[in-house]
């Protein structure tokens, strides 16, 4: 199939993945069998209505009805069939769609409220999900906070996303474009505003954008700077100050090597292994005098931008 190609359907978005033909055959077979049933159902009870309506006495026919084995056997065995068909074929593409290729991409997929982050294997992250066409991408997907569902309409690909837990799926996008991610399970006040894009390129131009993202995120530059830029990129600076000033967490001035005293009347040094434990688990070191409201930036926040935030402490004399 040629990259650029539309494919139309009547009534579903545009297929853009080797997934989208297969789901959308199966759908309309689900559909058709439905309908023809329902519109025999529906006619033979209209039959019925008005052959058997209620009439004077003296046309009313005598006897009753006679039971019909061979009848009651048939509506039995035949729709019992058609369900078991309908299972195989739904089984086998649930199976497709949950076994990933070995040749495909990671990535790691977060979701919070109220955006998507898209974790690479090269160690940066991105708010849109760039992939190679025909290519197998393989997503492990989670949630920081509550169920979101991950969902991606062109390429018929669909998992929620749970926190604690890590949910898979892949896919293979067959045309290149930017095709809308949404967010299918309600997860707050702004969960219609939970939508980013997936932008499928062609594999030279993905390479080049992998190179250059992973060089913009702390490839080429010293880790004390790098982290500088996530502390800005992340957040990090809506709680923490750098200049020893107030703020609603600890002030990361002068904090480095250390002891700080907890909420549980405990001291702890700060080092690198506080610095990720904090990170990670916040809830776990709470410093004296503050309240425990910082998220978990595990899964968010890479080994690489760790250690770089690490590295920008030390700087902050």
């Amino acid at each position: 199939m040629n990259s650029m190609e539309t494919t139309k359907t009547f009534w579903l978005p545009d297929q853009a993945s080797t997934f989208a033909g297969r789901v959308d055959w199966a759908f309309d077979l689900f559909l058709w069998i439905s309908t023809f049933f329902f519109v025999l159902v529906v006619g033979l009870i209209a039959l019925f209505v008005i052959k058997h309506r209620r009439r004077r006495p003296d046309q009313m026919a005598s006897g009753q009805m006679a039971h019909n084995t061979m009848l009651e056997t048939t509506w039995t065995v035949v729709p019992l069939l058609i369900v078991m068909g309908l299972f195989f074929i739904g089984m086998r593409g649930w199976w497709h769609m949950r076994i990933a290729p070995s040749n495909s991409i990671a990535i790691d997929v977060v979701g919070m409220k109220w955006k998507w982050t898209f974790n690479y294997m090269q160690g940066f992250s991105n708010d849109t999900l760039v992939v190679p066409v025909h290519q197998p991408v393989r997503l492990r997907i989670t949630s920081t906070d509550v169920i979101h569902s991950f969902y991606i309409p062109n390429f018929r690909t669909k998992v929620d996303a749970v926190p604690g837990r890590y949910q898979a799926l892949w896919f293979e996008a067959t045309k290149t474009g930017v095709f809308p991610v949404l967010c299918t399970q309600y997860c707050g006040t702004s969960h219609s505003y939970m939508i980013t894009a997936v932008k499928v390129v062609e594999r030279a131009e993905y390479d080049t954008w992998l190179s250059d993202a992973a060089s913009a995120s702390g490839g080429d530059v010293a880790p004390d700077a790098f982290g500088a830029t996530v502390y800005s990129k992340r957040g990090c600076n809506a709680c923490h100050t750098v200049d020893g000033s107030a703020g609603i967490g600890p002030t990361w001035k002068g904090i480095w090597d250390h002891h700080v005293k907890l909420a549980d009347g405990s001291t702890v040094e700060v080092n690198a292994a506080y610095i990720k434990q904090s990170v990670q688990d916040p809830t776990s070191q709470v410093v004296e005098g503050f309240p425990p409201i910082m998220p978990s930036y595990k899964g968010i926040l890479s080994d690489r931008e760790i250690e770089a935030v690490t590295a920008y402490i030390q700087t902050l004399k």
